[in-house]
């Protein structure tokens, strides 16, 4: 068994910028890459944090998708006077308008292997959002729980590890931003992971011949669809994931 903090936070939009768009388009990612979880955490507790040992979990859905339009102001120097005045010029700039994706309704369930994290998030240092400074969200649920052991349980909504694409053929494969080295002038680390959000079962799985159903962790307050529990998948923001990831002793 193991003591997790639960952390449901519920919003009207959000958005995952590709880091690598620039302008035209800003297309999102469907789930909250590590990073920006990461960036979430350490609003709520007002500084950053050392993320040795500190293990996460999300379980992240939306009801819709849909595209709106955003501008940008570039400016450049200028020289001169403002028309009709004597003020001088600063800067002068132009307004660029690009399509931006964003995700309707967003909820995300957060588990964390911290639970003395809890009255923090009960009382955040700074305003609760996730993806734009806009993203304003709400917790509607912090809790601690006591998660135990299962060889079988069930998988959606979920971020897994690129190994999951040898278990199951569900699942899209991303580059995400795992995180940002915030001592090192923002020095970002890039994984590969696998954003599942249709629903997979254990029992499902490939596996080698001789292979051991080994344990994984589940919430015993989730929904039970047929006979199984939901599945907590754990990452790290700076250890190997496929350490411990997958098996329940091993967090």
């Amino acid at each position: 068994m193991m003591e997790a903090l639960k952390v449901v936070a519920e919003g009207l939009t959000t958005s995952f910028r590709y880091p690598h768009f620039m302008q035209g388009i800003q297309p999102t990612f469907e789930m909250p890459p590590p990073a920006t979880v990461y960036g979430h955490i350490s609003s709520v507790l007002g500084e950053w944090f050392d993320p040795t040992g500190v293990r996460f979990a999300v379980h992240f859905s939306f009801e819709a998708r849909f595209e709106d339009i955003e501008h940008t102001h570039v400016l450049t120097s200028a020289t001169g006077k403002l028309k009709g005045t004597d003020v001088p010029k600063v800067l002068e700039g132009a307004v660029n308008p690009f399509t931006r994706a964003l995700l309707f309704k967003p909820r995300l369930v957060l588990y964390l292997n911290r639970p003395e994290w809890a009255e923090a998030f009960r009382s955040p240092r700074y305003p609760v959002i996730l993806g734009r400074s806009q993203d304003l969200f709400t917790y509607t649920e912090v809790d601690v729980v006591n998660l135990y052991q299962s060889d079988h349980a069930y998988f959606e909504h979920t971020l897994a590890p690129y190994s999951f694409a040898l278990k199951t053929a569900r699942g899209v494969v991303v580059l995400m931003p795992r995180f940002l080295d915030y001592e090192n002038r923002r020095f970002p680390a890039f994984s590969q992971f696998v954003v599942l959000h249709r629903r997979v079962h254990s029992h499902e799985f490939l596996r080698y011949e001789g292979e051991p159903s080994l344990p994984f962790w589940v919430d015993p307050v989730s929904a039970e669809i047929n006979g199984d529990k939901l599945g907590l998948i754990f990452h790290s923001w700076i250890e190997d994931d496929e350490d411990f990831a997958w098996v329940a002793q091993s967090t």
